[in-house]
């Protein structure tokens, strides 16, 4: 399949193929080369124990990692093989949903997305990997029945499609929801007479918001909890936060497509009126973000899911001419990101000492070696925070658990961990500040401080002898109790692993 140009120094298949090995090729390199982040190691685990729910969020990444530890074992560039072949996934699902309309403009579609910097750089697994995958496809089924004629059997399987991807991106993340507020705004301002596909939409979605439901009941709310409460208990306004959402947008825009854009704003209004399902994709969402800016810091990857819909109305809108100065201005910039991850790539970590998180680096590069100073075979490891307790379990093949309180994000060792088991042990516990050994000595008969220093790093930790559960039930998990498992009467409750160890009982009594 050849896409010649007019222009002979612009061969669209020749970018298309260049563009998607290239950025192939790089994602891989940083796969491979790259140590476990904090967040990977904790979806790690999720892969590691699969169920119907997690902490924070519906299951699909666990199954994914699962899957892929499965096929592949345990090799972190094994992991994140999803989202490293997800943009090439992406693509697809935009070819086979816009080729319909036009088959060069569903190439530039794809090409456009391709040369983003975060098609190139983003190597990293996350629950938004699921997300943007199933969302996308949802979008592509749905494209493809709103350009049929007639509500035949085709177009009825079409719209089926679309549910259950949609429900499938739900049980990914809760931010499919916004995406489902984007196809009720459509069919409302434009489909009013496509209302029966609207509700076979749905209907196919339901089992993803009904089998989260389901493990939320019987896990104390656990993911209700974290999104809708705990999370957002210091959420105010700051200027600082919708200024940031706008640069974001700006910098996932690039200057290539924010200058034509403006200069061919005519033709991208125009586009969005002849593709109202694309222009709705695209406006509510940023319009949904931009409301919750005010409270809440909008990261960029919240809006991936809906981010390839932007380069569908900038490629059916801008002149060809224009499209491929838009190709060489992306190319261009992404370049540049290109450049400085492969300098990066080729320093040593020795070469980053006294710049800004160099802690960070040395402990995720040199936690193997952290780790053999600290662990011994009569000893049970564990860390002041869930990253590290998940990155520490990851590299040494057996899961770590968090000694304290720790945060309201991560919260899988009330759903996995029983500390009485612990009874009596020896504790270590690897911390990422000097100890306040205040927070330690109600829980064990001694404790003794230790440092290890790595490559001019003094890491800290605590040694614990002789742990008391029943002080650490008291204290440490008495206050998780009271500031995590405010749990409302009014939601019913099968069970709740937490409260059941604590206090024995689904529902514990509050003073």
């Amino acid at each position: 399949m050849t896409y010649a140009s007019t222009d002979n120094s612009f061969n669209l298949g020749r970018w298309l193929l260049l563009a998607g090995l290239g950025a192939l090729l790089l994602r891989l390199w940083i796969a491979y080369a790259l140590p476990i982040t904090g967040d990977e190691a904790f979806f790690y685990w999720w892969g590691v124990y699969p169920d119907w729910g997690y902490s924070d969020h519906p299951p699909m990444v666990g199954w994914l990692i699962w899957l892929m530890r499965t096929l592949f074992g345990e090799a972190t560039w094994a992991i994140r093989l999803p989202i490293v072949l997800l943009p090439l996934a992406l693509g697809a699902m935009l070819w086979w949903a816009l080729k319909p309309l036009s088959r060069e403009r569903a190439a530039w579609t794809v090409l456009l997305l391709w040369l983003a910097p975060i098609n190139w750089l983003n190597s990293l697994i996350t629950t938004d990997t699921p997300l943007i995958f199933w969302s996308v496809l949802s979008v592509a089924m749905l494209l493809r029945a709103e350009q049929r004629a007639r509500f035949d059997g085709g177009t009825v399987l079409l719209y089926g499609l679309s549910g259950i991807f949609i429900g499938c991106a739900f049980l990914s993340k809760y931010f499919s929801v916004v995406l489902g507020l984007a196809y009720l705004v459509y069919f409302t301002l434009h489909r009013r007479g496509r209302w029966a596909g609207l509700m076979l939409l749905v209907l196919c979605a339901l089992p993803g918001p009904l089998i989260n439901l389901w493990w939320n009941m019987d896990h104390g709310w656990s993911n209700i909890m974290f999104n809708a409460i705990n999370r957002n208990q210091d959420a105010a306004f700051a200027w600082s936060k919708p200024l940031g959402y706008v640069g974001m947008l700006a910098y996932l825009l690039t200057p290539a497509l924010l200058w034509l854009g403006v200069r061919h704003r005519r033709a991208v209004l125009e586009t969005a009126r002849q593709q109202p399902l694309v222009a709705m994709l695209v406006m509510v969402p940023l319009l949904f973000f931009a409301l919750l800016s005010f409270k809440k810091t909008v990261g960029l990857h919240w809006v991936l899911s809906f981010y390839p819909f932007v380069f569908v109305l900038f490629a059916f809108a801008l002149p060809r001419a224009t499209l491929r100065r838009c190709a060489q201005g992306l190319a261009a910039f992404t370049a540049l990101h290109v450049l400085a991850v492969i300098a990066i790539g080729f320093t040593h970590v020795e070469q980053w000492e006294g710049k800004p998180r160099y802690f960070a680096i040395v402990r995720s590069f040199k936690t193997p070696e952290l780790l053999a100073q600290v662990r011994t075979p009569d000893s049970v490891l564990m860390a002041d925070g869930y990253s590290p307790a998940s990155v520490y379990g990851y590299v040494s093949g057996k899961y770590v658990p968090v000694f304290g309180p720790g945060k309201f994000h991560a919260r899988q060792d009330d759903l996995l961990v029983d500390y009485s088991i612990y009874q009596g042990k020896t504790v270590r516990v690897l911390l990422s500040d000097p100890p306040v050994l205040d927070d330690f000595t109600p829980y064990f008969d001694s404790v003794q401080p230790h440092t290890v220093v790595l490559n001019g790093i003094t890491f800290h930790y605590v040694e614990g002898r002789n742990f008391n559960y029943e002080a650490y039930r008291k204290g440490v998990l008495g206050e998780v109790f009271q500031r995590y498992y405010a749990i409302p009467r009014w939601l019913p409750m099968t069970g709740c692993p937490f409260c059941v160890r604590y206090c024995g009982q689904v529902q514990c009594p509050r003073p």
